[in-house]
């Protein structure tokens, strides 16, 4: 398996803290969304070693490893375990029970691995000719949903390796958020389980909502007499239209809350977010001569 350079491929110093790993994945994973690079396939793949990089890069753990291990960080605890074994070895310890896994890579990664660690024994058994048993290789995939696609929890089928893979996809999940579905990854080797299969969410969102996990935000022009007057009016929901008094000298950018009219909380049935409104108070252009008049008569009495 290829060595990524996760560093590089963020632009940082080995050395960078998390916060400045985290500024720069912001960057670039705007650069190359799905939704600025429509069918542009490098941008696509570049997103998906962003997205990687990060996830290896923002976890103190996973980092650790990734900096002792390199290219074969995922299979730190498998190294680490035979180093155990190794001395066990020449203490005459007992390596029985031992299950390795496989999150990437050949099975000639591993015969290297196992050649270096115990002196030969790469024909898939370890030492005193136990059997040793591979987990399958982990899958990613990535499923495009639209904002009003996850407002309501749905079910959709997915075909991995040409199996129908029937999943759930629960309301409110995040643009981003990557679930993994146990199993159903690649297969195991001499009898060793499973990988499993992990999906990234690309939520595109094409409403006048902003989101910002289950709360959204939204600007609303109101008319100048309605700002001054007061008065009702109408608003545009997720789930339909609503309406609002809007109070007698309302100042430009008034704050409004919803509650409960934003996104539903992820995994929480039944629960939702509040929807922010924001007041601006739209000026008329192209009065009348009347109108004007009007205007011009206010003026006079000196209100502010």
């Amino acid at each position: 398996m290829d060595f990524i350079d996760y560093y590089k491929v963020l632009g940082v110093d080995k050395k960078a803290p998390t916060d400045e790993i985290k500024k720069a994945y912001r960057k670039l994973a705007r650069k190359y969304h799905p939704d600025l690079n429509p069918n542009d396939e490098e941008a696509e793949k570049n997103f998906k070693r962003v997205n990687e990089a990060n996830e290896v890069l923002s976890d103190p753990e996973k980092r650790k490893k990734y900096d002792e291990y390199g290219k074969d960080w995922q299979h730190a605890e498998e190294f680490e375990k035979a180093k155990r074994s190794r001395s066990q070895q020449s203490r005459g310890g007992d390596y029985s029970g031992y299950t390795y896994s496989r999150s990437g890579g050949s099975a000639q990664d591993f015969s290297d691995f196992f050649e270096s660690m115990f002196g030969g024994g790469a024909s898939g058994f370890g030492p005193g000719g136990q059997r040793v048993r591979f987990r399958g290789q982990d899958y990613n995939a990535q499923l495009q949903l639209s904002l009003m696609d996850v407002y309501t929890t749905q079910k959709q089928t997915l075909t991995v390796n040409g199996k129908n893979i029937r999943l759930t996809i629960p309301a409110g999940i995040e643009d981003g958020q990557t679930i993994k579905i146990k199993g159903h990854g690649g297969p195991g080797i001499e009898g060793g389980p499973a990988g499993d299969l992990y999906i990234t969410f690309s939520i595109v969102n094409n409403t006048t909502f902003k989101r910002d996990g289950a709360n959204l935000y939204k600007t609303v022009q109101i008319p100048l007499v309605k700002a001054v007057l007061g008065g009702e009016i109408q608003v545009e929901t997720l789930n339909g239209k609503v309406k609002l008094k809007v109070a007698p000298g309302t100042d430009n950018g008034t704050k409004v809350k919803l509650k409960g009219k934003g996104f539903p909380k992820y995994k929480k049935e039944g629960q939702f977010g509040d929807l922010y409104l924001t007041y601006t108070v739209k000026i008329p252009k192209n009065l009348t001569q009347e109108q004007q008049s009007l205007f011009e008569s206010l003026e006079k009495t000196n209100l502010e």
